[in-house]
This record gives structure tokens, C-alpha cells and sequence, in this order.
């Protein structure tokens, strides 16, 4: 998979992300990657997951492109964002809330919902 073609879908996941107000900075690209690691998710804690973010990188089980692959690396930047401006609260809310009740987790899938195409 090309730069050009992680570069896009990043810049693509951004500009959605800048329509909204949920932080009082826009997202930065400045040193966020994008990899394409499927090894990643045969770790136990990761099988039933197709992305996951850390602070600088957005990894994803499948390819970059193909059907739903901008709302989840839109949704995957969205925990980039919230860990630019909550770099210890964000993920450490996992441990106290779990997955399913997460309030970031539910902004994140909020994101995606509020900047889809129409349609």
C-alpha cells in the first residue's frame, strides 16, 4: 500500500473530523501513520477488532480502501484526536470502563455518524 494512498484516506478521515467541535484544536497529522498490520489482530485482546489507534498510529486489519474503510479509519482517527487533547484520561478510561460503556468509544462511532455522505 502506497504513502499517496495512507496519506489520502488520513487527509479523507480529517476532513470530516474538522466539521465538528468536539475538542477545541483540529486533529494534526503531523507524525500519525497509518499501517495496515493484520499480525496485530490475532493478539487475544485485539481479534474482534478491524482497527485500533494508539497516540501516533492507526492500524488496521485490512486493506486502506474498499467498503466502510474511511468511516473506520475515520473512526480509529477520532481516538487520535481525543488522545491529542486527553493523552492519558483517553485510554485510560478503558480500564474503568470497559469497552462497550466507553464514552470514547461512543464519540468515536458519534463522528462517523455525523460526518457520513448522505445516503
Amino acid at each position: 500500500m502506497s504513502l499517496e494512498v495512507r496519506r489520502g484516506a488520513l487527509e479523507r478521515a480529517r476532513v470530516r473530523l474538522d466539521r465538528l467541535d468536539f475538542y477545541p484544536r483540529p486533529v494534526r497529522l503531523t507524525g500519525v501513520h497509518l499501517m495496515v498490520a493484520p499480525w496485530l489482530f490475532r493478539l487475544p485482546w485485539l481479534r474482534h477488532f478491524d482497527g485500533y489507534a494508539t497516540h501516533r498510529v492507526v492500524f488496521l486489519r485490512g486493506a486502506v480502501e474498499g467498503p466502510g474503510q474511511d468511516d473506520l479509519i475515520c473512526h480509529e482517527l477520532c481516538h487520535v484526536w481525543q488522545m491529542q487533547h486527553r493523552p492519558l484520561r483517553m485510554p485510560l478510561s478503558y480500564l474503568a470502563t470497559g469497552y462497550a460503556a466507553n464514552p470514547y468509544e461512543a464519540e468515536a462511532r458519534r463522528a462517523v455518524e455525523l460526518t457520513q455522505a448522505p445516503g
